[in-house]
This record gives structure tokens, C-alpha cells and sequence, in this order.
């Protein structure tokens, strides 16, 4: 069994996109300079932008953070992305998600010029990567991708099985996996909650990716011998014996699946790691566009 380590993985790719980024300062180029609006307090959007922004600084971004209150009005929110889409000196932003009530994400999102949606989330980046043309492939899908990559994992003419069809993970990564190319070439079976006799598909399944946020969800007899296992899920679990009072468990039943894996993601410090390296990556590759 090997171990898809997204922290190692992840470290790697900051280093390289640090070194980019000497050559850019060294030639006197500008450097790619990310932005990330948030609104309201919410806890764990706070400390998610807050690890962006030091990932930034790690590699040599400049970065920008946008703070609303909570009482931000959508018109007030729209007029901070225009600002964002016209300013050239930002190469790319994120809306931190979700948003308070009052505001409708998709016209937020659709606000977004689709040169600097480094999320990958706008219409037009999605129906590009669908058509397999050059884009914004959202972040945690790409981080994926290029686990699957750098492993050598092999995935062509395999049996790829999807649990879960969100717009941010389930989906893209099933449009991903069936495209021409490596990663990808498999055959794709997309899962969810009305899936009927789940067990008996993923019992076939050559390689498995969860993104269904329901801790130890896929135990070790829903699986054959030498899958492949990417566990994107992320839960905090009750567990008065840790110090924070919860611990963080994924989709999949590690201990026993382990047993049976060729390859997989554990959680923490699997599919999650990857997803802000490859949001930088993204950041680098809308500097390009600007640049053109």
C-alpha cells in the first residue's frame, strides 16, 4: 500500500512555484498577486483565507484579503468584484463560500471575470474543462489529478467510481476522469444519494474517489483488493479524548480499507493540502492570461 501524501506533494509544488517566482523578481517581472473576498466571521472560512494568505507569502505572492461584515448587501458585494475584475494589478481572486443569506452565490460567482476565477467555479471555465480546452480546473479536483500523477497512478481503461456529485468535487472529477489523457481515460461510474446497491458498484470499482462528507462511509467490504482510494470527504468527529474535543475523519474507514489499497489519500494531510497548492498554481496561470 502506498500512501498519496498531499503534504509532501503539495510542499513540492510551493517549491516550485517559489522558484518561479525568484526567476519573475530576478527579471524584474511582476509577481502573481491573488486576492480573497470573505464575508462575514465565519470561523472556518476565516482560518481557510488566512492559510491561503500565508501560503502566498510562502511562495512569493502578493496577496490581497477583502473583509465585508456579515450585513454586506449583494449589490455591495457585486460592486467589490467589479472593482476586482477591472484592477489589473489582481491576477486572480476567490469568493470564500458559503455566503450569508441574503446574497445568491451563482450571480456572485457568474460576476466573476473568468480570466481571474482561479476557483474554477464560473460557467464558462466549467464548460471549458467539460470540452477538455485550456482553463481553471477547480482546485481540488486539479490537486487530484495531480496526485494521480505524480504517483504514476494508472488510470487508464479503469473503472473510476464517483461518490458524491457536488459542483465543486463529485462532478468536475467525473467529467476529469473520463477525458482523453492522463490523468484520465477511465470509465467513470458518478454515484450519489439515490444510488441504488452502492456496495455492488464499488465492489468493481478499480479506482474510488469519495466526496461525500459521511464519516467511515466506505468500509472495507465495499471495495476489491488493490483499489485505488482518494478520500476527499473532511468531518470533524466528537472525541472528548483530544485536546480540541474532535477529531478529523474522512469518507473512508482507513484502518480496514488500508488493508486492501494499492494507493490512498489518508485525512488529514491527503486531498486537502493539495487543494491551496493548486489554487496557487491556478494564480500563476492567470498571471500568464493577464500577461497575453
Amino acid at each position: 500500500m502506498v500512501l498519496l501524501d498531499g503534504k509532501k506533494v503539495s510542499n513540492d509544488i510551493k517549491n516550485e512555484i517559489a522558484e518561479e517566482v525568484k526567476k519573475m523578481k530576478a527579471n524584474g517581472e511582476k509577481v502573481p498577486h491573488l486576492a480573497a473576498v470573505i464575508v462575514g466571521n465565519d470561523g472556518a472560512s476565516l482560518t481557510y483565507v488566512a492559510s491561503k494568505v500565508r501560503a502566498c507569502e510562502r511562495v512569493g505572492f502578493d496577496s490581497t484579503m477583502v473583509r465585508l461584515s456579515n450585513t454586506t448587501s449583494q449589490v455591495e458585494l457585486l460592486d467589490k468584484i467589479y472593482e476586482l475584475n477591472e484592477n489589473p494589478d489582481i491576477d486572480g481572486f476567490i469568493i470564500q463560500l458559503p455566503l450569508p443569506k441574503q446574497i445568491d452565490t451563482q450571480k456572485v460567482l457568474l460576476a466573476v471575470n473568468p480570466d481571474k476565477d482561479v476557483d474554477g467555479f464560473h460557467p464558462m471555465n466549467f464548460g471549458r474543462m467539460a470540452l477538455d480546452m485550456s482553463t481553471f480546473i477547480p482546485a481540488t479536483p486539479f490537486g487530484i489529478l495531480e496526485l494521480l500523477d505524480r504517483y504514476g497512478v494508472d488510470t487508464q481503461g479503469k473503472h473510476t467510481v464517483v461518490i458524491g456529485r457536488s459542483h465543486i468535487v463529485g462532478r468536475p472529477m467525473s467529467i476529469l476522469m473520463g477525458r482523453k489523457g492522463f490523468p484520465g481515460n477511465s470509465t467513470v461510474t458518478l454515484t450519489h444519494s439515490h444510488t441504488k446497491n452502492i456496495t455492488q458498484i464499488t465492489s468493481q470499482a478499480d479506482i474510488i474517489i469519495s466526496a461525500l462528507g459521511v464519516p467511515n462511509f466506505l468500509k472495507a467490504e465495499m471495495v476489491k483488493d488493490d483499489v485505488v482510494i482518494i478520500d476527499v470527504g473532511i468531518t470533524r468527529v466528537p472525541d472528548d479524548t483530544t485536546e480540541k474535543g474532535y477529531r478529523i475523519t474522512g469518507d473512508v474507514d482507513f484502518e480496514n480499507v488500508s488493508k486492501k489499497a494499492s494507493f490512498i489519500t489518508p485525512v488529514p494531510g491527503g486531498v486537502g493540502p493539495m487543494t491551496i497548492a493548486m489554487l496557487l498554481k491556478n494564480t500563476l496561470l492567470a498571471r500568464e492570461r493577464q500577461l497575453k
